[in-house]
């Protein structure tokens, strides 16, 4: 999706990278032993586990069917519930999604992966600066944030982001309160960037053909997978679309 000029996915290395290991945390929590995981520049369909949109009991299974149907990045995503029960959903999720090599990232709290092994966290314009947020996990993890402009997105080039999430394209329940910013910008923020740009926002299988003639190499979707009669189904044919240039 993109001329990356280095790979700054798992912070630290090219190519495949193993989690490090880390001793139990005062929960007892036992961290997996290493395990490779895709880097960013593999990933091209970005899936969100979106605790607005399922229950919290479901969100394993859901977790299952995205790595079925071929998604190559998850996100937690619980913006009413506790740090205690996030945590142990990631410690939940992350043992399905090690298993498959796709990395697991935790939405706004770096809190939750100094608990938890998970690859990553995103955060958005009002949270963390990305500095803080590594220096509170305490070690190597991805950092990704959202923009809502080209400024924006260059901003968090220069702050030292791994990935950015780039919208919403169009309008979306998930984000109500953000202008939708359209097709427009996709190609020079492509141009401008030299790391791994997921569009996201109201993304879905009807309107995925026109973010990818705007210029988008990978996308986030959320409801439409989450609501999907056939989540595999769905996410394959989306993955389809997204890797029919390689």
């Amino acid at each position: 999706m993109f001329a990356v000029a280095t790979a700054r996915c798992l912070p630290a290395a090219a190519g495949r990278q193993a989690h490090q290991k880390i001793r139990p945390d005062g929960a007892g929590r036992l961290q997996p032993i290493a395990a490779s995981v895709k880097t960013l520049t593999d990933c091209r369909l970005y899936g969100i586990v979106d605790l607005n949109y399922i229950d919290a009991a479901e969100a394993v299974r859901v977790a299952g069917k995205l790595i079925e149907g071929h998604v190559d990045l998850i996100q937690l995503r619980g913006k009413q519930e506790s740090i205690d029960e996030l945590v142990d959903l990631a410690t939940e999720l992350h043992e399905v999604t090690r298993r498959s090599s796709i990395p697991l990232i935790v939405n706004d709290h770096a809190v939750i992966a100094k608990k938890v092994p998970v690859e990553g966290v995103h955060v958005g314009q009002e949270d963390d600066p990305i500095a803080v947020v590594r220096d509170k996990v305490g070690r190597h993890v991805i950092v990704g944030k959202s923009t809502h402009s080209l400024k924006q997105a260059r901003a968090a080039q220069d702050e030292g982001a791994d990935y950015i999430g780039f919208g919403p394209i169009f309008a979306t329940p998930t984000k109500p309160d953000y202008q939708p910013i359209g097709l427009a910008d996709i190609k020079q923020v492509h141009v401008d960037l030299a790391l791994p740009i997921f569009c996201i926002g109201g993304i879905k299988i009807g309107n995925l053909g026109q973010v990818i003639a705007a210029g988008a190499q990978r996308v986030v979707i959320v409801s439409g997978l989450l609501k999907a009669p056939d989540i595999v189904d769905y996410a394959r044919a989306c993955k389809k679309l997204l890797i029919a240039d390689l």
